[in-house]
């Protein structure tokens, strides 16, 4: 068993009180309608334009620390223009004891920031370690400033154009979740944490259902289009799977050909990864393998199993994807999937071909139960492709009739299934029973861990 954190004691209520006059706040709070405790840390804009002090930045250590020995997550609401100029290198210093400790905080509570305000400089970066930022439409996040950028490049920006609300909700990925303002961002940021442990040794929270665990899904046979070009909204799919068809999506603007989102799957919470065919057909890029790859690992940190849901043709090509480093970026969703220990079920629902058939986490990089489609089309690419390469010299007519003979006997699922490479293939109509099966089997899974200090992935 798992033993419960100890109440907070007398030396921590002072402490975090001794702490208070300043722009930052420290306390021990009930999370909203779990019966759970939250320490939230909140950074006054008021005061200073919540210039962090010396004393700020301890307060926002402390609170850290209390949320590490408590065992329970940390919540920040943060609104700084940074350091304080006043205090010089001494705010300074104590700023880095604040990354410090959220950066101890990391894969062992969850933390959260809601950014309601100015987050310059220091305190931006503060929103990096966090595992989820939830802003407003008054955040504007940067490191380097408007002034700064114009003596360097030439470029004048306004601070909304350099780092507001749609450059990080689009552009950047920061931005985990948008809300109106603090107090509807706070709830997001607690409905987030509603599907998470207090702590990396705890399973998340489960929530009986009164949706039907054997409940079928015949609208889902008619959802994949008879042209192999055709798109359909995935969130269709996971839809379908959840309890009640009810999801929380991350980073939903950010690399949209790529679906992160927390949903419960028969009481319980999942992390799915899904390919979007709106949005640039599926196809992986390093925006996507990046948002891949940091939802991974953050489902991973906190005992959520995966589900991952495939349809994609395969990595976008380009001379600049590759000059930025697509190898890297495309590797760090591989070493995520690869080093993942939760439970994992993959379905494949249409289109699985080459390196991004293996990266959305295929039997050959771990899953634990592979279950696929009828329209399932699992090979090294498409036909098309394919009788271009191996029978270029053939006349039109040929490569046609060899694409057609090539799909009928390759592009389907029972190849793959043949080979073990997967475990079943499902009616659609019986997605949700499936995958709750599967979930079900897999409810016992353990792994030992190997002895290391950590992997040197392709950050």
């Amino acid at each position: 068993m798992i033993p419960t954190p100890p109440p907070v004691g007398e030396r921590s209520q002072v402490r975090l009180r001794a702490l208070v006059p300043g722009s930052a706040s420290a306390r021990v709070e009930p999370l909203p309608g779990t019966g759970r405790r939250v320490v939230t840390v909140r950074v006054d804009p008021a005061h200073r334009r919540g210039a962090l002090s010396a004393e700020d930045s301890a307060t926002l250590a402390e609170g850290a620390r209390l949320a590490l020995s408590q065992r329970i997550p940390l919540l920040v609401v943060l609104a700084s223009s940074g350091a304080d100029l006043d205090e010089g290198v001494a705010s300074l210093h104590a700023w880095g004891t604040a990354a410090l400790a959220l950066s101890q905080c990391s894969g062992v509570v969850p933390v959260v920031i809601v950014a309601v305000g100015l987050a310059l400089s220091g305190p931006a970066l503060l929103l990096g370690l966090a595992d989820a930022v939830v802003m407003t439409p008054d955040a504007v996040a940067y490191v380097s400033g408007p002034a700064a950028v114009a003596q360097w490049s030439g470029q004048l920006l306004s601070p909304d154009a350099l780092g507001g609300l749609a450059v990080h909700d689009r552009s950047t990925g920061v931005a985990a979740l948008t809300a109106p303002d603090e107090d509807a961002a706070v709830e997001a940021a607690t409905a987030l944490l509603g599907h998470l442990p207090d702590h990396c040794d705890a399973l998340a929270p489960t929530s009986p259902s009164a949706d039907p665990v054997g409940r079928t899904n015949p609208e889902l046979r008619d959802l994949i289009p008879v042209s192999a070009t055709g798109s359909y909204d995935v969130r269709e799919v996971v839809r379908a799977i959840a309890d009640d068809g009810d999801l929380l999506e991350l980073r939903a603007r950010s690399a949209p050909q790529l679906v992160t989102a927390l949903a419960r799957v028969g009481g319980a919470p999942v992390g799915v990864v899904a390919n979007q065919p709106q949005a640039m057909a599926g196809t992986l890029d390093i925006a996507a393998s990046q948002k891949g790859a940091r939802f991974v690992s953050f489902c991973d940190s906190f005992n959520l199993p995966l589900l991952t849901l495939v349809d994609t043709p395969g990595f976008m090509p380009g001379k600049d994807l590759e000059w930025r480093g697509m190898i890297r970026h495309g590797a760090e969703l591989v070493y995520a999937y690869a080093e993942s220990q939760v439970p994992r079920v993959c379905l494949v629902l249409r289109k699985a071909f080459g390196g991004a058939y293996i990266v959305m986490d295929s039997k050959g990089i771990g899953n634990d139960i592979c279950l696929a489609w009828p329209s399932a089309q699992i090979a090294v690419m498409g036909a098309r492709g394919a009788v271009q390469i191996l029978h270029r010299r053939e006349d039109l007519a040929t490569q046609v009739e060899l694409a057609q003979r090539y799909e009928e006997e390759l592009l389907n699922p029972y190849t793959a299934a043949a080979r073990g490479f997967v475990d079943r293939v499902i009616d659609p109509a019986e997605t949700r029973a499936a995958v709750v099966s599967a979930f079900d089997m897999l409810a016992g899974k353990r792994e030992t861990l190997v002895s290391r200090k950590h992997g040197n992935g392709p950050l």
